[in-house]
């Protein structure tokens, strides 16, 4: 039978046999090839740490409610984990209009072996793009949010928090913005060398230095037009408002939790007159800029500057790892993220 990676209560990961159901006539049958996780968003509610744990979103009314049977979206254990997953369709409905057995496919599918799915929630792969470039098409498109929020544009200087995948698609979608400094801040020494291969032109270790005052440093004591916050750290984002300038933006990507240890709004925030954004996730909509740009239009520039090699993700699957070894993976990725950047799942 085939298996897939659940997280049966918080931080206890396991593989477990599943059976596929019948096909559906709308359907698709999949069998998985490469699949990559979301360090931040998926691990937070791996961890058991997210709002959700607690609480439930009404979408309706826009808040965080307590949990009530069947009200709001909410979370609980056992889990499926993962991000994207790129397979090759196996089995096809006698409805399917838009793929045909063999086809190289992709979507938000978790780390399991095989796939059912109606057809609306999948998309075929571009041959231009590799196994690698498509699961990495999502922290590609929460960076183009982000550096879109911050109105990054040409001659601007920006500092980056976080080098994980977003934080290092961030830094390159800064530099192909027009960015004339990006300044790339992360404790974990591997993504900091990672950066710089990617474009980045000054990178900091949070743990050696005063971050905030080594970008003002950098910047002739002005401080950086825009800051992009994404390891989800207080202490980064109140390093963040240091570091910018008087009248600069700071665009808070990460998904926080817990109390705001490490964030002091009482200093720099209150006397820099800065404007903090939020919105890069992807999922929010309508956009600021809508009906300019939507969700359709954030995915398909991506892929469009992966086809161009505009984008690059060498390096950036980090460990990859056969599904055999996953659930040891995930507890190093938990447990150990300085030896980790992205999990890669490869499943032959």
């Amino acid at each position: 039978m085939p298996r897939e990676l659940l997280a049966v209560a918080p931080r206890k990961p396991v593989l477990v046999e599943y059976e596929e159901p019948p096909l559906k006539p709308n359907q698709v049958r999949i069998k998985s090839i490469l699949s990559a996780e979301k360090h931040g968003t998926t691990l937070l509610i791996y961890r058991g740490l997210s709002p959700f744990s607690e609480k439930a979103f009404d979408p309706d009314i826009g808040l965080f409610m307590p949990k009530c049977e069947g009200k709001g979206w909410t979370v609980s254990f056992p889990i499926k984990l993962g991000n994207m997953t790129v397979g090759v369709v196996i089995e096809v409905g006698s409805q399917v209009k838009r793929f045909k057995l063999g086809d190289r496919v992709y979507g938000y599918l978790p780390i399991r072996e095989t796939h059912t799915v109606d057809e609306d929630k999948i998309n075929l792969a571009p041959p231009e793009l590799s196994d690698e470039e498509i699961v990495c098409i999502d922290p590609a498109a929460v960076a183009l949010m982000a550096v879109r929020e911050g109105h990054v544009r040409l001659g601007d200087t920006v500092a980056v928090f976080g080098l994980g995948a977003i934080g290092l698609m961030t830094v390159q979608m800064a530099k192909l913005s027009g960015a004339m400094l990006v300044i790339g801040v992360e404790p974990i020494e591997r993504r900091r060398e990672l950066a710089k291969r990617y474009g980045a032109d000054v990178v900091i270790d949070p743990r050696e230095c005063d971050a905030g005052l080594e970008i003002r440093k950098a910047t002739g004591w002005k401080g950086v037009d825009i800051s992009i916050e994404t390891s989800g750290s207080y202490s980064a984002l109140h390093q963040a408002i240091r570091g910018t300038r008087y009248g600069g933006t700071i665009v808070p990507v990460s998904w926080y939790h817990g109390e705001a240890k490490g964030l002091n709004l009482g200093e720099e925030w209150h006397f820099n007159r800065q404007i903090m954004v939020s919105g890069a996730r992807v999922e929010s909509e309508p956009y600021r800029d809508y009906p300019l740009w939507d969700r359709r239009r954030v995915y398909e520039t991506v892929i469009n500057l992966f086809r161009r090699k505009l984008l690059r993700v060498d390096g950036m699957l980090s460990p990859k790892v056969h599904f055999n070894d996953v659930v040891e993976a995930y507890r190093l990725l938990d447990e150990k993220p300085e030896e980790t950047i992205k999990l890669g799942v490869k499943y032959s």
